[in-house]
Parts: structure tokens; C-alpha cells; sequence
């Protein structure tokens, strides 16, 4: 009995210019197979993550295996932790899955945004003030090279969030 050899996943490849593209883009993304989805950006505040809808994508993508993770690294956590509500919630609920790093001040100056899932799919805009950017599922190749940006940002970055709340 031979084998059929497994075909690779073709790549597709979209260019967004919109905010309602950039969500659909991401909206995609996380609908595809994958255990570690990394985030970049300046405050988050783009990826709208009070909306009822997009927690809900999120909660769904962690929820789909207890090793799936989500990593996200900002250079100013206050907006999401102030007017985020949904987002800290579901932080708190997936505390064990889920790290909010803040970048040290020296590399504040970086201003694109970008989600990568696994090595393998990727949302990327070049300036995080614009909508402009590109989607890839299955491009190994460009998501490879944005998770590896990614941990070099990483390293450059503290926790800037904590799930657990104190208080007297």
C-alpha cells in the first residue's frame, strides 16, 4: 500500500487598508489551528479588546487546549488595563495562559503592530498608527521571521500586567 504524500497548506497572502479589514484579518487568524499567538503593539487599543466579540475569539482560542498561550507585549499597558474591562477579565480567568509584558523605554520608539500564531500565520501592519498592512496564513517563512522579532522584543520587556488584584 503506498502512501500519499500530505500536500503543505497553500499561502494566502492579503493586503488590508481599513480598520474593519485589519479586524477581519485578525478575526482569521484566529480562527486557525495554533498553540502560541504573540502580540505587538503600542497600546492594543486597534485590536479593540473590549469588544464582546474579539474577548470572545480569544477566550475561544484559549480555550481550545490548556497549552495554548498569549503573549503580548506593549509599550503602555494603562489603556487596556484602564478601558479594557472585557480583557482583564478574561486575563484573570486565563491568568495560568496568558502574559501582558511592557517594553523598557529604549525601544518605545518601535511603532509597527503585529500578531503572529505559531510559525505559521501573521497579521502585520508596518505603523501601528495606520491601518495599512498584510495578512499570511501558511507563510512559514514571513511568520517565522515575525516571531523571531517578536522574542527579540520580548527580551526587551518586563511583566507589565498583573492577573491577580490586591488590595486592603
Amino acid at each position: 500500500m503506498i502512501e500519499q504524500a500530505k500536500e503543505a497548506p497553500k499561502t494566502e497572502y492579503t493586503v488590508f487598508n481599513t480598520a474593519a479589514e485589519f479586524r477581519a484579518a485578525v478575526d482569521r487568524l484566529l480562527e486557525q489551528e495554533g498553540r502560541e499567538l504573540r502580540v505587538f503593539d503600542p497600546d492594543l487599543a486597534s485590536l479593540q479588546l473590549n469588544d464582546p466579540a474579539r474577548v470572545e475569539r480569544l477566550e475561544r482560542f484559549l480555550r481550545a487546549s490548556r497549552t495554548r498561550r498569549l503573549f503580548i507585549a506593549v509599550h503602555d499597558p494603562d489603556p487596556l488595563v484602564k478601558r479594557s474591562p472585557r480583557m482583564m477579565s478574561l486575563f484573570s480567568r486565563y491568568v495560568h495562559a496568558i502574559q501582558i509584558n511592557r517594553t523598557h523605554e529604549e525601544i518605545r520608539s518601535i511603532q509597527d503592530s503585529f500578531l503572529v500564531l505559531d510559525s505559521a500565520h501573521y497579521v502585520r501592519r508596518p505603523v501601528a498608527a495606520f491601518f495599512r498592512g498584510a495578512a499570511g496564513i501558511h507563510d512559514d517563512a514571513e511568520a517565522l521571521s515575525m516571531r523571531s522579532r517578536f522574542q527579540e522584543i520580548w527580551s526587551a520587556s518586563y511583566p507589565g500586567v498583573s492577573g491577580v488584584a490586591t488590595g486592603l
